[in-house]
């Protein structure tokens, strides 16, 4: 072979090299069924605790979830517990699951903890926050889709119920994990996780009929989680819905969902 296209055959093997190492070392997790990984989750959490939605009950949920070396969450200490928290720990769980060892880096890690966050402020206030918050969170930084299509939900996918039509500060909601549907007795049935009342973790089944509307969020592209430190402080819309009125169409708006699809 002459010297000169023997050069040009190790320069082209250099650069697919270097190339192929950067996008590795770009990418913090591997190629994985988000949904899988989210059900599997699911079987090694606790079961039951009770359910209960004040202070004490947050403090738990921040001893549960400890970020000074990589994310390290303990359920068990998170007893008793209300939706959001619940939802939140099997979250982080995955994230943990599907990081590559540890380059998440620390401020990242830091932005996933409990602190007591306002409604609307930081990850864990978006998340626990009236209206979309996983929804808006999901949205904002580009984690995965957010749709309302039963007909399209997959076991494994994150939802917002509404059990009214009233979204914000008089909304009654509930955010858990969609596990699928069934007919009981000729009744659409709808079967999520939750912390649920009275009971705490553990599924629960619904007639459809009872949900007014739903949000779902699937879990796409959880390597964009480190783009958290971009995160605007506060979303303002979240942060005003503990003392205002908002609505479906304007909730679908700000977590990026364009077609309304009404649950029957």
């Amino acid at each position: 072979m002459a010297r000169g296209a023997a050069w040009k055959l190790l320069v082209i093997f250099l650069l697919v090299r270097v190339f192929s190492g950067a996008a590795g070392a770009e990418s913090a997790f591997p190629s994985r069924d988000a949904n899988a990984l989210i059900l599997s989750v699911l079987e090694a959490m606790p079961r039951g605790g009770g359910y209960s939605a004040t202070m004490e009950t947050t403090h738990r949920l921040q001893a549960a979830v400890q970020t000074q070396n990589g994310i390290m969450v303990e359920p068990e200490a998170a007893r008793p517990s209300y939706c959001s928290g619940a939802t939140y720990l099997v979250f982080l769980q995955a994230l943990q699951r599907l990081e590559t060892g540890s380059r998440l880096n620390q401020g990242v890690i830091h932005a996933l903890a409990v602190q007591g966050q306002p409604d609307g402020v930081g990850v864990w206030g978006r998340w626990n926050a009236n209206g979309p918050g996983t929804a808006c969170l999901f949205h904002e930084l580009n984690l995965g889709k957010n749709f309302t299509s039963f007909e399209d939900a997959q076991p494994g996918d994150f939802m917002k119920i509404f059990w009214t039509t009233a979204v914000g500060r008089h909304e009654h909601g509930h955010s858990v994990i969609f596990l699928g549907k069934s007919i009981d007795h000729g009744v659409e049935m709808i079967r999520f996780w939750s912390s649920n009342q009275p009971v705490g973790f553990g599924e629960k089944s619904v007639p459809r009929a009872r949900i007014a509307y739903a949000i779902f969020s699937r879990l796409e592209t959880p390597e964009n989680i480190v783009h958290v430190l971009e995160l605007a402080p506060r979303n303002p819309y979240l942060g005003g819905l503990i003392h205002r009125e908002s609505s479906l169409t304007e909730a679908l708006a700000e977590s990026g969902v364009e077609t309304l699809m009404v649950p029957k």
